[in-house]
C-alpha cells in the first residue's frame, strides 16, 4: 500500500483545513486508518484512527475538533480540523495498518503534509 497525504496548509487560529490520504492498493478497505503528527521539537503523536468498520479513535487534544472520515470506494481517508490552535501546527502523516494508537503498530505511512496555524 502506498500513501500520498495533501491538504496542508497555513490558516490562522480558529480556522479549519482538511487533509486527505489518498492510497493504492486493492486492500485499503481491510485496514485502518489513521492519522500522526510531528510537532516543532517533540515526537510524533497520535491524532486520530478509523477502522474498516467506523471505530474511531481521537487523541484527546484533537477530540471534539477533528473529524476523520472514510471513503473506500476512492480509497481515500480525511481528516477535517476545525477550530485549529497553534499548537496544531505540526507534519501530517497518513498511515494504514491495524486499528491501534501506536505508531510502531502501522506497517504503511504516506510522507507526511504540513499544517502550519498563526494566531
Amino acid at each position: 500500500v502506498q500513501l500520498q497525504a495533501s491538504g496542508g496548509g497555513s490558516v490562522q487560529a480558529g480556522g479549519s483545513l482538511s487533509l486527505s490520504c489518498a492510497a493504492s492498493g486493492r486492500t485499503f478497505s481491510s485496514y485502518a486508518m489513521g492519522w500522526f503528527r510531528r510537532a516543532p521539537g517533540k515526537e510524533r503523536e497520535f491524532v486520530a484512527v478509523l477502522n474498516w468498520n467506523g471505530i474511531t479513535w481521537y487523541s484527546d487534544s484533537v477530540k471534539g475538533r477533528f473529524n476523520m472520515s472514510r471513503d473506500n470506494a476512492k480509497n481515500t481517508a480525511y481528516l477535517q480540523m476545525n477550530s485549529l490552535k497553534p499548537e496544531d501546527t505540526a507534519v501530517y502523516y497518513c498511515a494504514a495498518g491495524p486499528l491501534s494508537r501506536f505508531q510502531r503498530s502501522y506497517k504503511y505511512w504516506g510522507q507526511g503534509t504540513q499544517v502550519t496555524v498563526s494566531s
